[in-house]
């Protein structure tokens, strides 16, 4: 029996947010699929809001202070990962998109990613696609082809948002089960302690890029 070790970032700014609200069901569907299969799973959950000033001092100063340092290896050796922003002018929200800049540009390489969003209207839902798919795609991470998107009007009492929100989450995950059993990255995750950026990325910010 195989243990796949997933990792959940959700970059909702309120407690409680909607947007962890999503990232648990997402990860609830996608460990019962796994398990389903024979997998052991090995969950961790990172709240972004919680990681915001190491995310700014290590895009400052180039260095992870130990909490976010555990939580950039933890994804770097991840069988997958679970990726859950809130819908910002149109676009993932800057928490988000700074945690990826931390990221080292390896990390992701061949990972399974089950994309997730919130935001107050439908319309929102196209910024999966044109922005949240392509990041992730430019790093050679392997997102699902159904990312799921949530409006206030999905967390109601009727509607058909409502009924439909619940199949949207089931279908992702079904995909990013997929994914997960039968993506190895055992020979590519990447050194955490390598440092493979420029020394002027690393002590003057992004001035050696």
């Amino acid at each position: 029996m195989t243990t796949k070790r997933i990792a959940v970032i959700s970059a909702g700014l309120s407690t409680p947010s909607s947007t962890r609200q999503l990232a648990d069901r997402l990860t609830v569907d996608a460990v019962e699929l796994l398990r389903e299969r024979g997998h052991e799973v090995e969950v961790q959950v990172f709240e972004l809001r919680d990681l915001a000033h190491d995310i700014t001092n290590h895009l400052l100063m180039g260095f992870a202070p130990p909490k976010l340092e555990a939580a950039l290896e933890y994804v770097s050796r991840a069988d997958g990962l679970i990726a859950v922003t809130p819908i910002f002018t149109t676009s993932y929200a800057g928490l988000f998109k700074s945690f990826i800049d931390v990221i080292d540009p390896q990390a992701l390489t061949d990972l399974p990613v089950l994309i997730g969003a919130t935001g107050g209207t439908p319309r929102h839902s196209l910024a999966i696609d044109y922005a949240i798919r392509p990041l992730f795609t430019y790093l050679h991470a392997i997102p699902t082809t159904t990312g799921v998107y949530a409006a206030t009007s999905d967390w109601g009492d009727g509607g058909d948002g409502v009924r439909s929100l619940p199949d949207r989450i089931f279908r992702g995950a079904r995909e990013f089960a997929d994914l997960v059993e039968r993506t190895d990255r055992s020979e590519l995750v990447s050194d955490p302690f390598n440092l493979d950026r420029p020394m002027g990325h690393l002590v003057g910010g992004l001035a050696g890029e």
